[in-house]
């Protein structure tokens, strides 16, 4: 029996259980009903919102986080207009890099940019340890919206994993190909399992941080994992990310972890294998991978996350409803799920449409 069944006993003479009455994000990670499917979208805050661009400010993303007012802010503002069931904390996988003067700021419309990208062994000199009091205005913001948020709306921490924030360093900018990162795999795999030790164990530092200051669960993103084969994923990232998650859960035993990963259905059984096998644990799915077929290939009592496809939203109303309306079908009633898009939030998606598809998944799932 899984440590998830343990956790959702019968009722008596073999009625559906009551609903938990803990926040249903944290109910539906143990896979225990809650009364309603628990929703929440990633970029949930930012630009897709007209009330972002009153706080956001002129700049680089990374010097509004810097502010935790603003910061705290921006996490609060999809919680108000939407009625989601979790905030997510307003920031960046690339924020321990530049926190500790590696030289990387994200770009406008381009993404995280890096002049002098980590090519040799000299410049892993530039990506030193994290340290907490590097982040202390992460640690601030989180302060700031345990006090903020409802008792039922816990916050999400979150860090990039070793991979996606690494690709980012080492090809100095988002790339189609990953040309240098996968030659530096090849060519020189020293230097490469090096670099992912140093930034497993900055997630560590960051996300423990966000936790230890309020943060309730958290994710880690692996967002570019899936232009690895399955036989390079397990050679070169799944023993650091790994360690991310299982060192995570040692220090934070109770606190949900999400792993997550974009057009990975080919390493699913692997991004699977990184996560604890005790405790609460959500597999996230894109939107090319059924709730169906994921549990097929990992057991019935599988947690996940997902996935209505994001260009749904910004098809409108209708198609977003309709495609939120599968998801549901999909999972069929199975109370560990998180609803959620197949990615994040586009800038151009409509508010009143998530607002919608936040309200229809609430509403047909209530017990």
């Amino acid at each position: 029996m899984s440590d998830t069944e343990t956790d959702a006993p019968s009722a008596p003479g073999g009625a559906t259980p009551a609903p938990s009455s803990e926040p249903p994000l944290l109910a539906a990670a143990h896979g225990r009903r809650s009364r309603h499917t628990p929703v929440w979208f990633m970029r949930q805050a930012g630009r897709s919102l007209p009330e972002y661009a009153g706080v956001r400010g002129e700049g680089s993303i990374l010097h509004a986080i810097k502010q935790p007012d603003v910061a705290a802010e921006i996490t609060m503002q999809p919680v108000r207009r939407y009625g989601v069931d979790a905030a997510v904390l307003y920031s960046d996988i690339v924020v321990p890099p530049h926190a500790v003067g590696f030289g990387i700021d994200v770009a406008p419309g381009t993404g995280p940019v890096a002049e002098r990208p980590l090519r040799a062994r000299s410049d892993l000199d530039r990506l030193r340890p994290l340290e907490v009091d590097d982040v202390d205005y992460v640690v601030e913001t989180v302060r700031r919206l345990t006090t903020l948020l409802p008792p039922d709306v816990p916050l999400l921490a979150f860090a990039g994993a070793p991979f996606t924030v690494g690709s980012y360093l080492v090809e100095g900018r988002p790339s189609r190909n990953y040309r240098f990162t996968k030659t530096m795999m090849r060519a020189d795999p020293s230097l490469f399992h090096d670099l992912m030790d140093r930034l497993a164990t900055s997630a560590i530092t960051f996300v423990d941080a966000q936790l230890s200051a309020g943060a309730a669960a958290f994710q880690l993103f692996d967002s570019w994992a899936g232009a690895l084969s399955l036989a390079d994923y397990r050679r070169f990232v799944l023993p650091h990310s790994t360690r991310v998650l299982h060192e995570l859960r040692e220090r934070h035993p109770d606190a949900p972890c999400v792993h997550f990963g974009i057009g990975c259905d080919h390493l699913l059984e692997a991004i699977h294998e990184a996560m604890p096998s005790v405790g609460p644990r959500i597999l996230g799915l894109d939107w090319r991978t059924t709730i169906t077929g994921a549990r097929e290939r990992l057991g019935a009592d599988l947690v996940v996350q997902g996935n209505l496809d994001p260009a749904l939203v910004l098809a409108g109303r209708t198609a977003a409803l309709e495609g939120a309306e599968r998801v549901l079908d999909d999972n069929a009633d199975h109370p560990g799920h998180v609803f959620n898009l197949g990615h994040g939030v586009d800038q151009h998606s409509d508010p009143d449409v998530l607002h919608a598809v936040v309200d229809l998944v609430h509403e047909r799932t209530a017990v």
